[in-house]
């Protein structure tokens, strides 16, 4: 019996301790490294801050940087204690090449995100037209950017698709231009209609006088001249300017006894049938 107990101190002293001192080391190491990551993290997190990086970016960077590390760390735990890494990293990169395979729709969508956020074609707020949709950016999310449409319709769109297609951005600059067509008939002063149209136009609210309106001849038809208004507005207000441009037209043209030509409106009514 003595001997058998003597074995088993012997077996324990020879073979459990050390691996009873690995555990206790790599816990040790665990707690350590995990502490070095968080700290790396908060100083990368302020660093990102104060270059006023956007939120989503910087905790998109933040979990790349904390993931990588840590799987590192495991690594090396793992290798202390004994245990093979080598076939260990190959299965990780096999299992990464599969898993990309599978996912390369999302993850084109991610790396697109990644872009439209480092590039800034655009910000949450402003109206964009891209991919089939023309809508306020809610948010840009990492596989997706969220619209809200004129129709308080809420659209998602994959990055991807939207990066690979031009993008319209009606609110980058500070003010934004609008024509509205106005066709006419021929036999009046064109000359004339045109300055009191422009001073009516002037005096819509919203739109602004820096630059000035102007209204030019923008063509000439059988039926007579299309003039084009050109006015200046908010990017926020170019819906309301617009309406209201086109009806301050219409009442010029109602005020000024402007009437369709009997032959004219024969013409007219033939061309749509």
């Amino acid at each position: 019996m003595d001997a058998i107990i003597t074995q088993l101190q012997s077996l324990a002293l020879t073979s459990a301790l050390p691996y009873l001192l690995k555990a206790v080391g790599a816990l040790v190491l665990w707690f350590l490294g995990r502490t070095v990551i968080n700290g790396f993290r908060r100083v990368l997190n302020l660093a990102l801050q104060r270059r006023q990086l956007d939120a989503t970016l910087i905790r998109y960077i933040e979990s790349l940087f904390s993931g990588s590390l840590t799987m590192l760390l495991l690594l090396g735990i793992l290798g202390m204690m004994g245990v093979e890494t080598t076939s260990f990293a190959a299965l990780l990169a096999a299992a990464g090449i599969a898993i990309g395979t599978a996912w390369s729709g999302l993850l084109s969508n991610f790396a697109a995100g990644v872009f439209l956020l480092v590039l800034r074609p655009f910000r949450v707020g402003d109206e964009i037209s891209a991919a089939g949709v023309t809508g306020v950016v809610q948010e840009i999310g990492l596989f997706a950017t969220t619209l809200d449409t004129s129709d308080n319709l809420r659209i998602s769109v994959g990055n991807n698709r939207l990066f690979g297609d031009n993008i319209i951005n009606f609110t980058h600059h500070p003010h934004r231009k609008l024509v509205i067509k106005l066709p006419l008939l021929h036999g009046g002063d064109v000359r004339l209609q045109m300055r009191a149209l422009l001073e009516m136009v002037s005096t819509v609210p919203g739109v602004l006088q820096q630059p000035a309106p102007a209204i030019e001849v923008a063509e000439f038809t059988a039926l007579g001249p299309v003039l084009g208004i050109g006015v200046h507005c908010k990017p926020t207000q170019a819906t309301a300017v617009h309406a209201a441009v086109a009806g301050a037209a219409a009442d010029f043209l109602v005020a000024s006894g402007y009437s369709v030509p009997q032959d004219t409106a024969r013409l007219l009514t033939a061309r749509a049938g």
